[in-house]
């Protein structure tokens, strides 16, 4: 897996927790106790395949994780905004995706990467030229965050201003560091940052603020934002965030194309989710699986978080289901 995931499986949204971060950037929680029910029915065997194609979230248990620029409320000055929402504007899914194929699977650097789709997407064009100066955009150490902030670079670059891309590390590193106006602009994810400002602003026991919806994820960010001295651009269409993956084959043999269709279908003994260790009991993995979707697989298999043990086990047919990141290079290929 790369370091720096969101592959948060925190309780957030119906469920209220503090996100805090824990080994290579993941986020993590106290979690809940295991999901209970047991699984009834044939279920659905895993089926062999190349190509891993993401389940429809129907029911939303997952919450907003689109990418948003973060910026230093001093250092937002109308056109350094406006030349990050012209990234936001450029950017969805599919080519988030497309963006982390190219880096992850393909091998170019986050910095070629960034510059061909700029290119590509004419991402400079219309952005004005103001009186500049010099920003530090802040990256995460793992590459999607690194190529956002190399597209950040190229649109500010274009707005006059003299621009360094600087990888920082986890969110308890940068996060302080932009509020100080160490760094300017931090490539950012809704409801994950969110839920990390959320106890440190309104204390352990606060409500979650983050939501399915991203105008409900984003309007809670803005008011604790405002508190730490950060501010936000126009939040993307991109999204990173926890989804479920099976592969093609299987999609195609029992007739699946969301969750819903896996939770009343594949509800039985045949049925293996594959996951991190800890997704029994964690409400954004198994647990609410069953909570939201009243889906029970047969077994577990215990693996990693959308690394490549679980993609593997999609693709050789150890595992029917698995936790993955909806932004994954991989889910382009096949």
């Amino acid at each position: 897996m790369r370091a720096g995931s969101r592959l948060a499986l925190v309780a957030v949204g119906a469920v209220a927790a503090a996100t805090v971060l824990a080994g290579c950037g993941n986020a993590g929680s106290s979690g809940t106790k295991a999901p209970a029910g047991a699984a009834s029915g044939a279920g659905c065997a895993p089926v062999a395949g190349n190509r891993l194609v993401v389940l429809d979230d129907d029911k939303k248990l997952q919450n907003s994780d689109n990418v948003v620029p973060a910026v230093n409320a001093k250092a937002a000055k109308p056109e350094l905004i406006a030349a990050l929402d012209k990234v936001s504007a450029a950017l969805d899914t599919p080519k988030l995706i497309a963006l982390n194929k190219a880096v992850d699977v393909d091998r170019k650097t986050p910095k070629v990467t960034a510059e061909e789709f700029a290119a590509s997407a004419k991402l400079t064009d219309g952005i004005s030229r103001g009186t500049g100066g010099k920003i530090i955009v802040g990256a995460a150490n793992f590459s999607e965050n690194q190529t956002l902030g190399e597209l950040y670079r190229v649109a500010l670059t274009a707005a006059g201003y003299e621009v360094t891309v600087q990888q920082i590390g986890n969110r308890e590193l940068y996060e302080p560091a932009l509020e100080k106006g160490e760094i300017q602009v931090v490539p950012e994810y809704a409801a994950t940052l969110a839920d990390f400002l959320n106890p440190k602003v309104n204390g352990a026991s606060a409500p979650a603020i983050s939501a399915p919806e991203i105008d409900k994820t984003m309007s809670g960010l803005k008011t604790v934002g405002d508190k730490v001295g950060i501010t936000f651009g126009k939040a993307s269409a991109a999204q990173d965030q926890n989804s479920f993956a099976v592969t093609k084959e299987f999609a195609d043999k029992y007739a699946l194309r969301t969750l819903s269709d896996l939770a009343s279908k594949c509800s039985g003994s045949a049925t293996v989710l594959a996951g991190p260790p800890e997704c029994p009991q964690r409400p954004m993995c198994q647990a609410g699986l069953v909570r939201v979707y009243n889906f029970n697989a047969g077994s577990f298999s215990s693996l990693d978080a959308g690394g490549p043990q679980s993609k593997s086990a999609l693709r050789t047919g150890a595992a029917s289901v698995a936790l993955v990141l909806s932004s994954d290079g991989e889910l382009a290929t096949g």
